[in-house]
């Protein structure tokens, strides 16, 4: 909140020495401009927008929950990013004064420093105490302005009630000193219009949700209505439009919600009754099929913006040419909406477009009043609206909603003689460009042109047609048939989702392969610069007479624990081996006899890695295995037990010295003082290890990190510069609610490295029934049980929730430049696959792919990939892979097996969403050589054509191609084939005799029947079975029984 109240400190320069410079530029703007260069402007413009005020005084009422707008309150939005009731500001030209609550002037304590360095200006804080009116302070603000006015009007806002008990006290006292006040509403309108980089983010984001609004839920909406003949009234459909605004999740819309509100309710309006003012209401009575006006507006951290669009049911042509007029006046009044453009030209532009269209007088008597207004934190600025008066000009920064109308038309059906009244509207937002540049309009997303908005329905023609139609299928007589009779204009003109799809990802094709060979090439200098690590020189006894006495007398096999070495007899001496040597023991026994194998570590015995001692002894002989035969099983038996035991001891003390050896230093962990945010009673996973250890703790948000204590004395830190994402899964169709970390650098949590920490809460216990009966849904224990259960769900996940949003805040005042953000992830995207061993259900969030219920925890940054690749694809398979490919190819690719068929396009609408490439494939390919391959030549790999060697339907057309090109030639075969066929058919009626004829000449030849055959093979697995040690029934038995496991064996056939 520091960073968004600091800008109040450039509102100071409203009133600082260089007076008329700073009054035309004296937004909070980051874009560079000096004094003098505003100055040149200003001197012009003063008189008119600041009316010679020496100061201005804003003051704010009561906090209201009632939609409304207002200058004070948006120029404290502007200044602060929040709105402060009860609070009166005055600015003079070298101070600042504000009158408020100490509660508040605490918050305003540290802009102090800032608003002096910043613009010459002191901020001077009136505290009013609690339970006083707030006089005295308020007569000491008019003594300072009385001081520094020097006889000059004070500027104040006149047009908006005086509510609140600060703002009655000051116009009571500036009415009795006499204090002659001037409207200064028009110089801070133009301080709010121009909008800087991060303003304009706002209103993107903003514009982006009302056009996907319209394009997403309130079309489909409509075709529904009129498909099914639905009776909605006006005002339930602008109700659910208002609930998409507010949560955005529902049309997929990445944004979060408690940043967003709706500029005014959602307007519908049909069935002749139109008004198309922003401040129309909805009725209460249903779509009508005909003209249908639709408008809505959505707000992004209190910026507006605005869409509008009008569809038509079976339009006239006299319809169709009013709509192409008014978007034609439209489109023009866009295009003149340029730097230092005058307002009242781009309502002239209007006039003019309909005047050149047919029939353009006519309906020049229907335009509205204005053809649109600036926009911003207000959602109409009064001094910028677009009207034939208005001498203002358009600058860089601005927004304006452009909004041509056309009201009380009227039209006739053919052959009706009856007029119907309609309207036609169409609005988008539009940001103003610098240097002349074409205006972005902001909601192009949403539609617009004739075919896109126009639906024709087909109805039953008439009786003289009824011989013609008599084959074709018959059409339901109603207002609206199937959408399938729906036309927009021309449903073959239209461009199908899938592809879409295709362009976009054709698109990423040739974005990825230049992406590809620019990081390769750019990464070719530092490839071969890490140094190998450097591992301690294995070492069991530095010198003779440090090995054990007696270890040449005995000649037998001794593990010694103390130089963890074994030392084996070879050739009447014992000779000393590493633990880290070995690599497997093996034990066998023969009888009275054992034979002991032991396999040593070698150079190039295992793959993709390197032994260390052939790097320092390079021109060594290694000794491969060793084998010993013993009479003595005990004492073998205890050896092998006793290396194994001592291998795995050495083996896991490197393992953890080598992941300590790679963990970063993090820093210390500051305390907060005073109110620490907490979540009691949650577990830890990975736990910090031993038997016993699960029991909750308590995760504690501290200035620069958390900190969870377990009951045992352990702590955990988490710093929040080592987190890279952060999610909070609430618990709705799982047994758990959870915030979990992803790290940057890996920690230890016990004695395991990690680069996963999760907090959890189990929201529902396993109860296991005993009695082994169902009970009864409407059994009065069950339905308690089933409500306790759910009230501690929403408890809990209420818990989390609040403390998620205050560390949160915590983020943003403290730590901004980090851009740490809670993910949710998105169920309704989710699919199940086995990314490891088991089969989980995987969830898309903003920013990566995750599974955070089952160990070992999946989370994908989707910034990361490289490509995509979807094998084993094909008709008829159930499930196929997703194979993840990395931009790091020394990295290994993530596969995830078993995806369910059914939901590979919601996979592939995501990915395209989210600007990832990806292919298909028919097998499973072998990734390791492949990567090293284009890690080898990249330049070689972009020219055979990159990423599309992965494109199975290209390849799958050119060998459609070639087939098709190759002549068919008849082969001597097809003729012989003929010839067989035909002497197939002529021999079918001696048939019966040639059978006759070969039955005989069987039975005479020498050799065992069928029956003797079958009699052999019965006495042989009889024999068989009898030697195995089991009777022929129970062979029989087993090979009627099903195969369970592994032992299971197929019978004979």
């Amino acid at each position: 909140m520091r960073k968004r109240m600091e800008r109040m400190s450039d509102g100071a320069s409203l009133c600082s020495a260089s007076w008329k410079e700073t009054k035309h530029e004296q937004s909070h703007c980051d874009v560079a401009r000096t004094p003098a260069d505003a100055g040149k402007h200003a001197e012009q413009d003063d008189e008119e927008r600041w009316n010679r005020s020496g100061a201005i005084v804003v003051g704010a009422g009561p906090a209201s929950d009632e939609l409304r707008y207002l200058k004070s309150v948006a120029l404290q939005l502007w200044l602060f990013g929040y709105e402060v009731p009860e609070t009166l500001m005055a600015f003079l030209p070298k101070q600042i004064h504000i009158v408020t609550s100490p509660k508040k002037a605490s918050l305003l304590e540290k802009l102090k420093e800032e608003c002096k360095k910043r613009t010459d200006a002191e901020l001077i804080l009136h505290v009013k105490p609690k339970g006083e009116d707030g006089k005295k302070e308020v007569a000491a603000v008019l003594d300072a302005i009385k001081a520094a006015a020097t006889g000059k009007p004070v500027g104040i806002l006149p047009k908006e009630q005086r509510e609140g008990v600060l703002m009655k006290i000051w116009s009571e006292s500036s009415q009795a000193e006499s204090i002659e006040t001037v409207d200064v509403a028009t110089g801070l309108g133009h301080v709010l219009a121009c909008k800087d980089e991060k303003e304009i983010l706002n209103a993107k984001k903003a514009s982006h949700l009302s056009a996907e609004t319209m394009k997403r839920y309130v079309v489909p909406q409509l075709e529904e209505i009129i498909d099914k003949e639905k009776k909605v009234p006006h005002s339930k459909l602008s109700e659910k439009t208002e609930e998409v605004i507010t949560n955005p999740t529902k049309i997929n819309v990445k944004l979060k919600s408690e940043n967003l509100d709706i500029c005014y309710p959602p307007i519908f309006q049909s069935g002749g009754k139109y008004d198309l003012r922003p401040s129309a209401q909805c009725n209460d009575e249903n779509i009508h099929y005909g003209t249908i006006v639709a408008s809505l507006g959505a707000r992004y951290s209190s910026y507006c913006t605005n869409v509008a669009r009008t569809y038509f049911i079976d339009p006239t042509k006299e319809q169709e040419e009013a709509y192409d007029a008014c978007l034609r006046a439209q489109q023009a009044a866009i295009g003149e909406l340029k730097e230092g453009a005058v307002l009242s030209d781009v309502y002239a532009k209007v006039v003019s477009t309909l005047q050149e269209s047919p029939k353009g007088d006519k309906l020049l008597g229907h335009l509205t009043k204005n053809v649109g207004f600036g926009m911003g934190i207000e959602f109409r600025e009064s001094t910028l609206i677009l009207n034939a008066k208005n001498a203002a000009k358009a600058e860089p920064g601005m927004i304006f909603n452009v909004s041509v109308g056309l009201q009380g038309l009227e039209h006739a059906k053919d052959g009706s003689t009856d007029q119907q009244s309609y309207a036609i509207l169409v609005a988008d937002t539009v940001l103003v460009k610098e240097g002349g540049a074409a205006p972005e309009v902001l909601t192009t997303s949403a539609v617009k042109s004739r075919k896109e908005i126009s639906y024709q329905l087909d109805e039953e023609g008439d009786e003289n047609e009824e011989p013609q139609a008599q084959n074709a299928p018959t059409v339901k007589d109603s207002k609206l048939s199937a959408l399938a009779a729906k036309l927009r204009s021309d449903i073959g003109s239209e461009k199908s989702a899938e592809q879409l799809r295709k362009e976009k990802q054709e698109e990423l094709a040739q974005r990825k392969n230049e992406e590809t060979l620019r990081r390769l090439t750019e990464s070719a200098g530092s490839k071969g610069s890490a140094k190998d690590k450097v591992k301690k020189e294995l070492i069991a006894y530095r010198s003779v007479n440090d090995m054990p006495v007696g270890r040449d007398t005995d000649l037998q096999i001794m593990v010694d624990p103390r130089a963890e070495a074994v030392l084996l007899p070879i050739y009447g001496r014992s000779v000393p081996f590493h633990a880290s040597t070995i690599k497997s023991i093996t034990n066998t026994q023969d009888g009275d006899r054992t034979f002991l194998r032991i396999i040593f570590n070698i150079p190039g015995s295992t793959f993709g890695t390197s032994y260390t001692a052939a790097t320092k002894h390079p021109n060594s002989i290694f000794l491969k295995e060793i084998s010993f035969r013993s009479t003595d099983v005990k004492h073998a038996n205890k050896v092998v037990q006793e290396m194994k035991a001592l291998r795995r001891h050495v083996m896991q003390r490197e393992k953890e010295a080598d992941e300590r050896a790679s963990l970063v230093r993090q820093e210390k962990l500051v305390l907060a003082h005073g109110r620490i945010h907490r979540l009691q009673d949650c577990w830890i996973r990975p736990n910090f290890g031993g038997r016993g250890r699960k029991m909750p703790g308590t995760l504690e948000a501290h200035s620069n990190g958390f900190r969870y204590n377990a009951p045992k004395g352990e702590s955990l830190d988490v710093m929040y510069r080592n987190i890279k994402h952060a999610f909070f899964q609430p618990a709705e169709k799982e047994m758990i609610t959870l915030v979990h970390f992803h790290l940057h650098n890996a920690i230890m949590v016990g004695k395991k490295k990690t680069e996963d920490i999760q907090f959890y809460v189990e929201v529902m216990d396993t109860v296991e029934t005993l009695d082994g009966g169902r009970r009864s849904m409407y059994d009065p224990d069950e339905i308690e049980e089933e409500q306790r259960e759910r009230d501690r769900k929403n408890r809990t996940n209420a818990e989390f929730q609040q403390f998620v949003r205050r560390v949160q805040e915590v983020w943003e005042k403290g730590f901004p430049e980090l851009e740490l953000e809670f993910d949710i992830p998105f169920r309704e995207l989710g699919f199940y696959g086995v990314p490891f061993k088991s089969n989980v259900f995987c969830v898309p969030t903003v920013n990566c792919l995750v599974e955070l219920i089952e160990m070992p925890f999946l989370v994908i940054t989707l910034s990361e990939i490289e490509v995509i690749s979807l094998e084993r694809v094909g008709f008829g398979v159930k499930n196929f892979d997703l194979t993840i490919i990395f931009k790091d190819f020394t990295k290994d690719v993530h596969r995830i097996d078993a995806v369910p068929m059914n939901n590979i396009d919601t996979i592939k609408e995501w990915l395209t969403s989210m600007d990832i490439k990806y292919y298909e494939s028919k097998v499973n390919l072998v990734w390791k050589p492949i990567l090293q391959t284009i890690l080898d030549d990249p330049q070689k790999f972009i020219e055979e054509g990159g990423w599309e060697f992965l494109n199975m339907e290209a390849s799958d057309t050119e060998d459609d191609e070639e087939e098709e090109e190759e002549d068919f030639v008849p082969s001597d075969d097809d003729e012989e084939e003929e010839e067989e066929e035909e002497s197939e058919d002529e021999s079918l009626v001696e048939s019966d005799e040639d059978e006759e004829e070969y039955s005989e000449e069987v039975e005479d030849e020498d050799g065992m029947t069928w029956e003797e055959l079958e009699e052999e093979a019965k006495k042989e697995d009889r024999r068989k079975a009898l030697e195995q040690g089991y009777d022929s029934d129970d062979a029989k038995k087993r090979k009627r029984a099903p195969a369970r496991g592994r032992g299971g064996r197929s019978g004979r056939r």
